[in-house]
C-alpha cells in the first residue's frame, strides 16, 4: 500500500526485520498546484536539473525487494530542494548549465512559504516514518547524469558517506561483487552538505545515514535495476 500526499508518497514497512528504511529526496520533477514551469523554463523539464532521473522507480523495487518502508518526495527540486539546509544558497537554483532559471527569478514571500511547506511535509514524513520503524540506516537514493559538463562518468555506483565508512566500504563490495564500477564518496562526497536530509534525520533519531547515488542511465534500466537490487539484498543481508 502506498499512501500519497500532495507532497509526499509512503511506501509501508512490509518486513519487521528490515533493518533498512529508504528515503528520495528528488524522487519527481511535478509542479503541484498552482506551480506551473515557466515556458521559459521548457528546457528543464525531464531533465537532472528538474529530479534525479530512475530514482522513484529504484527505491520502490528496493523497498518492495527488501520489505522497507521508503519516503519519496512529490515535488521538483527547482521547486525547494530538500536535500539542502534552508541555508544553502542553492536551496532555490537561480542557474542552471549557465542559464537563469525563471521559476526562480523572483520568489514572493508567500509563494516562499508555499514551497517551504512542500519540504517540511517531505521531513515531517520522514520523522513520523522514524519514529514506527526500528530500522538503523536510513539509506538515501539519487541518481546522477551520465555526462557532467561535457565530460563522461565511468562510475556506475557511489556510496556516500559522512561518518559510516565501514559500512559504505561493506555496500561498496557488495556492488562491486555483483558486477558494478562502484566508488566511494563518487561523483560526490557525503562530507560537504550534500547527504543534508539523511544526515539529519539518522542523527535526530540516532540512527545510521548512508546515501546510494546511480547512474541515470544504469537507474533507468529495468534490467540494471534488478541487478542494484539484488546487489543491496546481499548487503543488507550482511548488516
Amino acid at each position: 500500500m502506498i499512501p500519497i500526499s500532495d507532497y509526499v508518497e509512503i511506501v509501508q514497512k512490509r518486513s519487521a526485520r528490515c533493518p533498512v528504511i529508504l528515503t528520495c529526496e528528488h524522487a519527481s520533477e511535478r509542479m503541484p498546484e498552482p506551480f506551473r514551469f515557466p515556458e521559459d523554463d521548457a528546457w528543464l523539464v525531464g531533465t537532472h536539473w528538474a529530479y534525479d532521473l530512475g530514482a522513484a522507480e529504484l527505491t520502490r523495487e528496493l523497498a518492495h525487494a527488501l520489505g522497507a518502508g521508503a519516503v519519496l518526495s512529490r515535488f521538483s527540486r527547482l521547486l525547494i530542494d530538500p536535500n539542502r539546509s534552508p541555508a544553502a544558497p542553492d536551496l532555490f537554483r537561480k542557474v542552471a548549465e549557465g542559464r537563469p532559471v525563471a521559476l526562480n527569478r523572483h520568489i514572493a514571500e508567500g509563494e516562499r512559504d508555499q514551497r517551504f511547506s512542500m519540504s517540511n511535509a517531505y521531513h515531517a514524513a520522514i520523522d513520523h516514518a522514524l519514529t514506527e520503524d526500528a530500522a538503523s540506516l536510513v539509506l538515501s537514493i539519487h541518481s546522477f547524469t551520465p555526462v557532467y559538463e561535457g565530460t563522461a562518468r565511468t562510475v556506475e555506483l557511489g556510496v556516500l558517506f559522512d561518518e559510516e565508512e565501514r559500512l559504505a566500504e561493506s555496500l561498496q563490495k557488495a556492488f562491486v561483487d555483483a558486477g558494478f564500477v562502484a566508488l566511494l564518496n563518487e561523483p560526490y562526497s557525503g562530507k560537504f552538505g550534500l547527504m543534508y536530509a539523511v544526515d539529519r534525520h539518522a542523527k535526530q533519531h540516532r540512527r545510521r545515514a548512508l546515501e546510494l547515488e546511480v547512474r541515470q542511465d544504469l537507474a533507468c534500466d529495468p534490467a540494471a535495476r534488478r541487478r542494484k537490487v539484488a546487489g543491496l539484498e546481499r548487503a543488507v543481508a550482511a548488516l
